[in-house]
């Protein structure tokens, strides 16, 4: 290795020289002269401050291009995505086994390709076959899709630049990819994210929009490093039991439009078909009036949902452990709105099971929540129905205030469409009621109070 040389750089003028002197021989100062840092290999080979192209600035009010969306043919899922696919956009769809997401994406993909757009589908889990199966009982075979199993990036990339570049393109799924150039497996941190790179570069580059279903873990969250959350535009979630009917498609993370919205659809023979109402989907079954169910206007993005809360009180006998269970809702702020219930308002659930349910599948996590969870408690603990026609929000304090939440005016209104009669909620809220009929209530007390008969 050759040995570095020594340069020294005169502190007053930044003149350089090979040999310390005492005085600089360019603008004549004394004992100016001091030694550099020696640059080794290392330095040279990794310096970024030279040998570049030079960037253009823009300003922020320069003229662009209007933000056009493709639509892919199904409502809810525009809706979700904030209007449509963004061309040149990379969406990261998440989602437990088996509940729909290809499914999801290969309707769409069919309609996107029925309006003469081309589309690809690449398949890295299940061979070309199956794929076709699954379109032969959706009734897709038809559509015009370009469709391959493949997991080798290269291989795709070398494919895709041998054709126009297509409307859309879907990778089922990114964990299956790798990139011959990354050592490990696919699946793996490395290769999860060099073949993400790759992949959304090339749709930037070329207008294409492009759909990446990732597998999730145990808890629910996208399997992977979490920097793919941060390269991609839009993150959504495909939620729901499987159980169930009703699938949720919500929108995690969105570049080009509102977070939190979301799309309904349910589960039938023929595939997913979309749910216009989600209020009459989540409240269905409501004929006889039963104690422990309360229903909550709940709003998802812009859409307002109504949902019905169910909660069950089982006396124990003394000495025996009391047991919590929750479905669709936080079980610690069940644990923090039954302290208060007893602190508060005087009320024994230290010697009773409690159980609660958000019925249809549903997943609140809306504060607002909090006095519909309240009114559905005290209901079961006194086994006295609720009424009907009501809907309750608020958000409850540990000092058992009901405090005002946002969106008031939508609840009200989604409510009185549905043909519900009265509303209980802070105080703020009547201001803006323009439907049902609204009883203000200021404290947790007051709520019990109205329920068990005693206001």
């Amino acid at each position: 290795m050759a040995k570095p040389k020594r340069r020294y750089v005169c502190s007053a003028c930044g003149s350089l020289t090979n040999r310390w002197q005492g005085q600089c021989a360019d603008c004549g100062e004394w004992n100016t002269l001091t030694e550099e840092a020696p640059e080794t290999v290392f330095s040279a080979r990794h310096d970024l401050s030279s040998g570049g192209r030079a960037i253009a600035f823009e300003p922020l009010d320069a003229p662009s291009e209007a933000l056009q969306r493709r639509s892919t043919g199904l409502a809810e899922f525009d809706r979700a995505l904030g209007g449509g696919l963004v061309p040149g956009s990379a969406v990261l769809m998440g989602g437990d086994p088996g509940i729909g997401k290809s499914t999801l994406l290969l309707q769409a993909a069919a309609r996107i390709a029925r309006t003469g757009s081309s589309v690809v589908y690449i398949s890295g889990e299940e061979a070309a076959g199956q794929v076709r199966l699954r379109a032969e009982r959706l009734g897709l075979a038809g559509a015009p899709i370009a469709l391959a199993a493949a997991t080798s990036v290269r291989d795709i990339l070398t494919t895709l630049a041998q054709m126009p570049p297509p409307a859309l393109v879907v990778i089922d799924s990114i964990q299956t990819m790798h990139s011959d150039q990354i050592e490990g497996a696919p699946g793996t941190v490395s290769q999860v994210r060099a073949s993400a790179f790759e992949l959304i570069r090339y749709a930037k580059e070329n207008g294409v929009a492009l759909v990446l279903v990732g597998h999730v873990t145990k808890d629910g969250s996208i399997a992977g490093p979490r920097v793919l959350e941060h390269m991609v535009d839009v993150v959504m979630s495909f939620e729901g039991e499987r159980s169930h009917q009703y699938r949720i498609l919500r929108s995690l993370k969105n570049r080009f439009g509102p977070v939190d919205e979301i799309g309904v659809f349910a589960m039938e023979g023929q595939g997913l078909s979309e749910v216009g109402n989600p209020s009459l989907l989540f409240l269905s079954g409501r004929e006889q009036p039963v104690a422990g169910s309360a229903v909550f206007p709940a709003i998802e993005g812009t859409r307002p949902v109504l949902i019905e809360i169910q909660a069950l009180i089982v006396r124990l006998a003394s000495g025996a452990t009391p047991r919590r269970a929750v479905v669709g809702w936080d079980s610690g702020r069940l644990a923090m709105l039954l302290a208060v219930l007893e602190a508060r308002c005087g009320l024994n659930f230290s010697s009773a099971e409690v159980y609660l349910n958000v019925a249809g599948g549903y997943r609140l996590t809306d504060p607002a929540a909090d006095l519909a969870v309240a009114a559905a408690l005290v209901s079961a603990l006194a086994d006295k129905p609720l009424a009907a026609d009501a809907v309750w929000f608020g958000e409850v304090s540990l000092a058992g205030e009901i405090r005002p939440v946002a969106h008031s005016a939508i609840r009200l209104r989604e409510a009185a469409k549905l043909g519900f009669a009265s509303a209980y909620g802070p105080g703020e809220a009547g201001a803006r009621c323009d439907g049902a009929h609204f009883t203000a209530l200021g404290l947790l007390p007051n709520l019990v109070d109205r329920i068990l008969g005693a206001a």
